[in-house]
């Protein structure tokens, strides 16, 4: 066996635990019978004058090992493959590339600072991978939803490098169906033919469906799609089925009135189940609650039910060094200022602990500007995210400790709604994680009488929406509600750098999360106002949590 790795940052030194020669030591080198001198990656630590010749040799090494065989990649939401940016070439060979703000922006939690990521990187060429004789590209994950269409149904060309692997004789990719989520054959699967040979039905999700998608394309209000426009759509099948415009779009559009509602967790004096409510609430970091249904939770609060917040994560990776650098200095005038001498200086072991109590105080805060009692929030620190790798990202699966920590939240509040992540965008698992450990708890506890009555409901947040026919339930906001939702939202003042980083001018604004929040929000009561509905301000909404099934992440 003889290994070539796809790139490494430069410049790096080979022992950073962020380069890709640690990583690949850690998780594959170290744990096989490989011998070291047929292990090979491309040379971080050369100099700017000798980083040209690095990449001829490799080159050459790669010919002398007989080619590649089974090349392994990876995309990124650039479309990259190796860190091969938009722009490169399909003749491409080994060499040093700048990396896109995209990539910098994705691989930031690997560094202690967004500011820290190398700008420059060594990658094999296009040219070199389309050589290998068999080519295998996973994905997994909504965040590489977009550029998986683009790469596979759209033309082959450098903005999509990814995209060259369409003229490969040998090349598949292997998606998860988060990552197929866009692809024609699933999102609009009746443009490929009669569902039946997909295996599909016309039941009244995939209706629902096809009249949304149907009525935004034809930019109409559901009532007013007529037959010509199924026919001109490509479901002829569904208008044969039912026989009239009319009947399915009557049947779609209660269906969507049905999920508008301004009690989320119903009308606490009306039956079939009057009284306050339990509620719980899951958030994978300390801000996710606020930034995804911060006005539910105001308004959860106002109608008077109990709720119950859980942060499952410290939350450390997001709080930037220059943010932990102010937040001590300014604890170190105020000690000042009564007399007493803090010390400035943070070792390394004061680093995850003092991140994390800055996450908890921002929660704590915020929950209070919702109308939530501290002593009802709960910071469950699960195992697997802070890894002893000095505030990093996390490294660790999940434990029977993080399933149990989820699991004894669950048994405390018996609660009769749950609320927990559904964004899966989140490109280092986090968020998927902490609905897996919710999963594999709710999976353990299915025999509990009180879970029978219970409902779960998924939020997203800054990162993406739900699309319309994933939408259950939506709960309108108000314009002061909406500015109500902000001023929690604010108090993760630690988040500001890293929403910052999120934008250029480049590509697109720097934004923040309450902007981000705002926007998604604004976006969702426009989308119900031009299929036909009441305008509202704003919309927060929530898909369906089978809590008897509960999602495999």
């Amino acid at each position: 066996m003889v290994a070539f790795n796809l790139d490494e940052y430069y410049p790096i030194a080979a022992a950073a635990p962020e380069s890709y020669h640690h990583f690949m030591r850690e998780q594959l080198f170290a744990r096989v019978d490989i011998l070291p001198e047929n292990v090979h990656l491309p040379e971080g630590e050369a100099s700017r004058e000798e980083v040209a010749g690095a990449c001829l040799r490799y080159e050459e090494a790669i010919r002398e090992a007989g080619g590649i065989d089974l090349q392994l990649l990876g995309i990124g939401r650039t479309g990259h493959i190796g860190f091969n940016e938009p722009g490169s070439t399909r003749r491409s060979r080994t060499r040093i590339v700048a990396l896109d703000y995209l990539t910098r922006r994705d691989n930031a939690a690997w560094f202690p600072s967004p500011e820290e990521v190398p700008v420059r990187a060594l990658t094999v060429g296009i040219g070199t991978i389309l050589d290998a004789r068999r080519v295998v590209l996973l994905a997994f994950g909504e965040h590489k939803a977009e550029v998986i269409r683009r790469a596979f149904e759209g033309e082959p060309g450098s903005e999509i490098p990814a995209s060259w692997l369409q003229e490969h004789a040998s090349a598949v990719a292997v998606l998860d169906h988060a990552a197929a989520r866009r692809l024609t054959r699933v999102r609009e699967p009746w443009l490929t033919g009669p569902l039946a040979d997909l295996g599909l039905a016309w039941d009244e999700a995939m209706t629902k469906r096809a009249v949304s998608w149907l009525a935004q394309k034809a930019e109409k209000a559901v009532l007013k799609l007529t037959d010509l426009d199924y026919n001109e759509g490509g479901l002829q099948e569904l208008l044969a089925l039912h026989g009239s415009a009319y009947d399915i779009n009557l049947k779609v559009f209660r269906s969507l009135q049905k999920a508008i509602t301004g009690w989320p967790a119903g009308r606490p004096h009306e039956a079939p189940s009057p009284g306050i409510r339990r509620v719980l609430v899951f958030a994978p970091h300390p801000g996710d609650d606020a930034i995804s249904m911060g006005g539910t939770l105001i308004r959860l609060a106002e109608q008077g039910h109990e709720i119950n917040v859980v942060y499952q994560t410290s939350g450390s990776h997001g709080v930037s060094e220059r943010a932990l650098v102010k937040c001590v200095r300014f604890a170190a005038a105020f000690a000042h200022s009564g007399g007493n001498e803090v010390s400035e200086h943070v070792n390394a072991a004061q680093v995850v602990p003092l991140k994390s109590a800055i996450r908890r105080i921002e929660a704590v805060q915020a929950a209070a500007v919702c109308g939530l009692s501290e002593g009802r929030l709960h910071f469950l620190n699960m195992p697997f995210y802070d890894a002893d790798d000095g505030g990093r990202v996390p490294r660790r699966p999940l434990s029977e400790r993080d399933v149990a920590l989820v699991r004894e939240m669950l048994v405390a509040v018996r609660p009769h709604q749950i609320y927990a992540a559904g964004d899966l965008n989140d490109p280092h698992g986090t968020h998927r994680l902490c609905l897996a450990a919710l999963a594999q708890a709710l999976k353990e506890l299915a025999d509990e009488s009180w879970l029978a009555s219970c409902t779960g409901w998924l939020y997203r947040g800054a990162w993406s929406e739900w699309d319309i026919h994933e939408i259950d339930m939506a709960v309108p906001l108000s314009p002061g509600e909406l500015l109500h939702k902000r001023r929690a939202i604010f108090q993760h003042e630690s988040q500001k750098d890293r929403a910052a980083f999120l934008g250029t001018e480049e590509r697109e604004p720097a934004r923040e999360f309450w902007q981000r929040a705002e926007d998604a929000a604004r976006t969702a009561a426009l989308l119900y106002d031009k299929l036909g509905f009441v305008e509202y301000e704003a919309l927060e909404t929530f898909s369906r949590l089978d809590l008897r099934n509960p999602p495999v992440t």
